[in-house]
């Protein structure tokens, strides 16, 4: 590798010839003025670098910058380019723009004082903004009420390090300014995504300097709760300052707040990264990132999603209340006036759940049964994954010859589960001996054990994929699956919720987009053919860093998210039977749970029934990830295919889009064998090299 730099320095060199015969970059604008006067691709950049194209796209909106020899080779170019395509001379009577200032960027004010960004803006010159591409809910306009992003990232020296290269100055020395100045001064916030929402509140992110500046300790010494003692220095100069913290006191993320003020929230979340704000299994690396590239993670997920405001599966539920918030402004007949009401659609008020929903803490649970009681299947609603092996005595001959075992991965087959998903808005009501329906959300006490499906398959309507034993509680989806299939129906009981409607669509809508434009950031576009996907997929999360973390926080927000439905209790001083927070919330609803749940199993069984009509059979299923013996190593050696060669109808299909499948991962027969043999699931281990040593 000690003749990178001459090998890219050729190319450059090569392609400078072609068109006509430091360290810092211009704007991202520049870039690209430089690049279409010289009649260039993105393409041929690329090539020239030794990159793709996505790293060239994101170079050229400033969502990412080039490293080591690459930065240096692009600089090289972008100087040959600017040599030979100096910027246009302005009309008689305007300012010249320097050249590294985007003749077309509009000035961002950052501060009272100018702050410059040291990459793009020489000093004495406002911070220009550039326009980010086509996203949900793009970067805010300069005439926007919050012209400087959702967040800023604070260092040490009291830079405010924002989405899109801005800087802000940063006057405070203690917390209560600091948030003082973030709702008066900064600029920072996000408009509301629904028109009776409330607008996002700014985020304040603290380095481990600007931590320290702020007196906050480097590490939190109340492991179990997290938080600040009540007595540290900073939470008492909070509370002399009138401002309060929200139940969870001061953690990794702490939202200060005051009371409304002319109708107007006063609330700032603060996230502290050296306390682990930014947890490596949701986001990756990203806490160990310069404070501008935390700074444009976090905005792109902001942009993409929602302002973050604490763990991935906190974010998620937050973003189905920002989409159907419960209330909404009608007027009063009798007194003309304003009043809050319920909004049609969303979830307005808390409601327990049916006594099978509930979980076993719950006091619905201790009130029907004594304590100590376990309860059975025909007692509790247990919709969960598949985790599901076959006997190895089931394998076939033609099986045993096969040499590779193959994974698939269903991409965000729970986002895909709620697309277009009823579920139950209201209360539950009980009902003995009814007739399903199925367009009723509830949960179903039906006897599905007479049902005889080849063994070949997991079962449907149990998680771990053995025929059920006898009657049991089933959601909705499960219990239309079964009459999909041609079977009788008689429920014994049920709790049915009589106000339904598609709460979810909208969340399922925004996670797609989210997800589908961060893939194709990282090289991944829905139009690629099935061989050059799987290509792609090999290496996407190494093309840009940045942009697999936030791919990361998005994947974990949706299984976060619907976690967060049924949240259990915390902290050590519960007693079952208690109530705990969680249940106050309009969003604690084991049954919408249960319901996205079964509807990912269901469809992960039927895509499997239909390739079972092929002979193909999986030999092993663990929520979204099958595994299936093949005579070579990828997926196209074993999927199915119509005789025009199209991917079979129904059944698993590559690609980009939610519900189809990746590659998962490609071991040995004799592997997939020995897996099995010992009780593993081969399923769960697939994708690591360190797959053999069977361990959970």
């Amino acid at each position: 590798m000690t003749d990178q730099p001459q090998r890219l320095f050729a190319a450059v060199d090569s392609l400078l010839a072609a068109v006509d015969g430091g360290t810092v970059l211009p704007t991202p604008a520049e870039r690209v003025r430089l690049r279409e006067a010289a009649g260039l691709t993105q393409a041929a950049v690329a090539q020239a670098l030794g990159t793709r194209v996505p790293s060239v796209e994101a170079w050229e909106v400033g969502r990412a910058e080039p490293t080591g020899e690459r930065l240096e080779a692009y600089r090289r170019l972008l100087e040959g380019l600017a040599q030979r395509h100096p910027v246009p001379a302005p009309p008689s009577g305007s300012r010249p723009a320097t050249p590294l200032e985007s003749p077309a960027a509009p000035p961002v004010r950052a501060s009272k004082r100018t702050v410059t960004t040291p990459h793009t803006v020489p000093p004495a010159q406002d911070v220009s903004r550039t326009p980010a591409p086509a996203l949900p809910k793009a970067t805010p306009a300069v005439d926007s009420p919050f012209p400087n992003g959702p967040l800023a990232v604070l260092d040490a020296e009291g830079t405010a390090y924002c989405p899109g290269g801005v800087l802000l100055e940063c006057p405070a020395a203690t917390i209560p300014q600091l948030a003082d100045w973030a709702l008066k001064q900064s600029g920072l916030g996000a408009v509301r995504l629904h028109r009776h929402g409330k607008d996002s509140d700014p985020l304040i992110v603290l380095t481990a300097q600007a931590a320290a500046r702020f007196g906050l300790p480097p590490a939190l010494e109340d492991r179990r709760a997290l938080r600040l003692a009540d007595n540290h220095p900073v939470v008492r100069e909070l509370a002399c300052a009138k401002w309060k913290l929200t139940r969870r006191g001061f953690g990794p993320w702490a939202r200060v707040y005051r009371p409304a003020e002319g109708g107007r929230r006063q609330c700032v979340q603060l996230a502290v990264l050296p306390w682990e704000a930014l947890d490596t299994r949701t986001w990756g690396s990203a806490g160990q990132l310069s404070a501008p590239e935390v700074a444009q993670v976090l905005g792109d997920y902001a942009t993409r999603l929602i302002t973050p405001r604490g763990s991935a599966a906190v974010c998620g539920l937050e973003l189905m209340t920002a989409l159907r918030p419960p209330t909404r402004p009608v007027k009063d007949p009798a007194t003309d006036t304003w009043m809050s009401g319920p909004n049609a659609g969303a979830l307005t008020q808390a409601v327990d759940p049916a006594p099978p929903e509930a979980p076993d803490e719950h006091p619905v649970v201790a009130a029907r049964y004594p304590r100590g009681h376990q309860r059975t299947l025909a007692e509790v609603l247990d919709e969960e994954a598949f985790e599901w092996i076959r006997d190895p005595e089931q394998l076939t001959d033609d099986e045993c010859v096969k040499p590779f075992a193959v994974g698939i991965d269903v991409n965000m087959a729970f986002a895909a589960a709620v697309n277009r998903l009823t579920v139950g808005l209201g209360a539950p009501v009980h009902a003995n001996r009814p007739r399903f329906d199925k367009k009723m959300p509830g949960s179903w006490l039906v006897d599905l054990s007479h049902i005889d499906l080849d063994t070949r398959l997991p079962n449907p309507f149990t998680p771990h994929g053995l025929r059920p034993e006898g009657p049991a509680w089933y959601a909705t989806p499960t219990v239309a699956y079964a009459a999909e299939l041609g079977y009788e129906i008689t429920p014994l009981e049920a709790w049915m919720r009589l106000e339904s409607g598609s709460y979810l669509d909208g969340w399922y809508t925004r996670l797609r987009d989210a997800y589908l434009a961060t893939m194709e950031r990282l090289g991944v576009s829905a139009g690629m053919n099935e061989a050059d996907f799987l290509a792609a997929m090999e290496h996407h999360k190494d093309t840009d860093p940045a942009q697999a973390a936030v791919l990361s926080a998005i994947k974990a927000t949706v299984k976060g998210g619907i976690g967060k439905l049924r949240e259990r209790p915390q902290g050590a001083g519960y007693r079952p039977g208690e109530r705990w927070p969680a249940l106050e919330r309009p969003t604690w609803r084991p049954d919408i749970r249960a319901a996205v749940i079964a509807t990912a199993r269901v469809n992960m069984h039927r895509k499997m029934l239909k390739l079972a009509a092929t002979g193909l059979f999986p030999i092993a299923v663990l929520s979204d990830c099958a595994v299936y013996l093949s005579d070579g190593p990828t997926p196209l050696d074993f999927l199915p295919r119509t005789p025009e060669g199209k991917p079979l109808p129904g059944g698993f299909r590559l690609g980009v889009s939610p519900g189809m499948v990746k590659h998962e991962g490609t071991q040995s027969l004799m592997w997939a064998v020995k897996m099995l043999d010992e009780g593993h699931n081969p399923a769960r281990h697939i994708k690591g090299t360190d797959a053999a040593a069977g361990g959970e």
